[in-house]
């Protein structure tokens, strides 16, 4: 298989970089790991990416658009235009995620991996695997080559990005009825019934979440993924976006460049990647937990704690996106702190 033949590559975090970095962090004039999470996130892309000198600019968000067949079964409360509408508005600067990434000073890069009839749009790569996939709960979603040239795009993305310099990633989606799709993965890959998993996406009625679990049972059933075989299930039961997504950490890994996890959709693809290469978790970082009832779940298959509790469920990157400014600050501290010496205070020591 060409993926695997790729991923061999991926090597264990550099320690001593981490090392490095950690002392760095315990030479700036306040208590001893103080900074918690903020500080584990630096050492982290220390180690991800062998230097010390960590820099986080440029960064991007890409935010991967596709359609779903699922949703011909009532389990979303619109119908599949939206996704290309939000895809346009992505591309005109319009969306949530837009307005935040100005803030973070954060390029938005929409990517097309298969909307339904999507005729393209300037300023939305087209990478499109299909015209959507089709209904899971009627049979496999898509093929498995079809999923392995969906990472193998977001492979080439990660790499892309790292060749222009980008120093830190966010993977975002945009996909009518994807959390139905992202639900099956999750109760298959974590081994959890379906009502554990299963959330109300953008405001599903009661009625509306009966149908959706109904459509997950029936996609398990039916398709009879394979719970050791990250590919088979992702083939099966998810979509053009979360391959996509999937490619992108493991690209991350691969070409030295951290990805920011959004919320559940993002943490069920960068779950998929851990479970085709585990060495991938030094290129991922959880921004928050999601309010989607496996949001938490997932993040603690994946060993990850969340920079921020929100309750966020907007998708696009929004939560990943909300971190940025979060690990800038940490970074100013990191590079331009004074230290112990500097202030005349006598070093911390760990007791």
């Amino acid at each position: 298989m060409e993926l695997c033949k790729l991923l061999e590559p991926i090597t264990p975090p550099d320690e001593a970089a981490r090392a490095e970095a950690q002392k760095r962090w315990d030479t700036c004039a306040k208590p001893l790991g103080s900074l918690g999470l903020l500080e584990a996130a630096i050492c982290d892309i220390a180690a991800l990416t062998g230097d010390a000198e960590v820099s986080l600019s440029p960064r991007a968000v890409l935010v991967f658009c596709a359609d779903h067949g699922v949703t011909a079964q009532g389990v979303t409360q619109t119908d599949s235009s939206v996704t290309a509408a939000v895809a346009r508005n992505l591309a005109l600067g319009r969306t949530s995620v837009c307005r935040m990434a100005a803030y973070a000073r954060c390029r938005v890069a929409p990517v097309d991996m298969g909307i339904r009839d999507f005729p393209g749009f300037e300023g939305v790569r087209a990478l499109r695997i299909g015209n959507g996939t089709e209904d899971l709960s009627a049979g496999p979603a898509m093929t498995c080559a079809q999923a392995e040239r969906a990472i193998l795009r977001g492979i080439a993305l990660a790499q892309e990005e790292a060749a222009r310099g980008t120093r830190l990633l966010a993977a975002g989606e945009m996909g009518i009825g994807n959390t139905t799709s992202a639900a099956a993965i999750a109760s298959v890959l974590l081994g959890l019934e379906p009502p554990l998993v299963t959330g109300r996406g953008a405001g599903l009625s009661d009625a509306g979440l009966v149908r959706k679990l109904s459509a997950i049972r029936r996609g398990i059933e039916v398709n009879r993924p394979d719970a050791d075989d990250a590919l088979d299930v992702l083939a099966k039961l998810g979509g053009f976006e979360l391959a996509g997504m999937c490619g992108l950490f493991l690209g991350g890994a691969l070409y030295q460049v951290p990805v920011l996890i959004d919320g559940f959709l993002s943490a069920v693809a960068a779950l998929c990647a851990l479970r085709l290469c585990p060495g991938v978790s030094k290129a991922m970082l959880a921004s928050h937990v999601s309010a989607e009832p496996a949001g938490a779940l997932v993040l603690e298959a994946l060993g990850k704690k969340p920079l921020i509790t929100a309750e966020m469920r907007l998708g696009e990157g929004t939560g990943a996106v909300a971190a940025m400014p979060l690990l800038d600050m940490a970074l100013a501290v990191y590079h331009e702190s004074y230290s112990f010496a500097e202030g005349g205070i006598t070093p911390y020591t760990p007791q």
